[in-house]
């Protein structure tokens, strides 16, 4: 018996004609798939990173000086503590933009050492609140979670007592580039004279 009789011609062409439906919804499901990996990688790689809230950041001396309270981050790139929180520092900015200023400071730039210095910074990521007129309202060290800052943040503004201040959590030690010395001119001396 000849495999060209008409019966087995027809189903292998209808057998030809599965296997090219089936290889088109595949490619159709592999493109599907991989666009979607593509669009959800876009998304995942679209949240804050240091260096983009340090260029988004208001200038230390516009945010003493313009009327709306500021939220300060002394960070540095190494620190994996900051790293991690920067995501939801780009949300709370993103959430309170226009109403407390976003000030970053990296402990690596000596021009900071004064600040340092005055806000005691010991640990990385240290966060200064400061109301509208630049004086220190509260200050918090390390991991914070979100809804805690956004809390602070909220009572910052209405000008109320923030109700986690004073917040410590995991931090990055870091020490400043210079020790203080013992006179009456370092900060932390507090006037007391040193007698020889």
């Amino acid at each position: 018996m000849s495999n060209d009789s008409p019966v087995h011609s027809k189903e292998t062409s209808e057998s030809k004609f599965g296997t090219r439906l089936r290889n088109f919804l595949i490619a159709i499901v592999a493109i599907a798939l991989s666009v979607a990996l593509i669009l959800g990688l876009r998304t995942e790689t679209t949240s804050a990173t240091l260096s983009q809230l340090d260029k988004q950041s208001t200038p230390f001396d516009v945010a003493l000086t313009n009327g709306k309270p500021s939220f300060v981050e002394f960070y540095a790139d190494w620190c994996t503590v900051c790293q991690k929180m920067a995501p939801d520092i780009g949300k709370l900015e993103q959430q309170y933009a226009g109403k407390v200023n976003f000030v970053m400071l990296n402990v690596d730039n000596t021009k900071w050492l004064p600040e340092m210095l005055k806000y005691r910074v010991d640990g990385i990521p240290h966060f200064v609140y400061l109301d509208q007129k630049g004086e220190t309202v509260a200050q918090a060290i390390g991991d914070q979670p979100r809804t805690i800052m956004s809390s602070n943040l909220e009572a910052l503004i209405a000008a109320s007592p923030l109700p986690y201040a004073q917040a410590n959590g995991r931090v990055s030690q870091f020490n400043a580039p210079v020790a203080p010395t013992n006179t009456q001119d370092d900060p932390r001396s507090h006037g007391a004279q040193v007698v020889n």
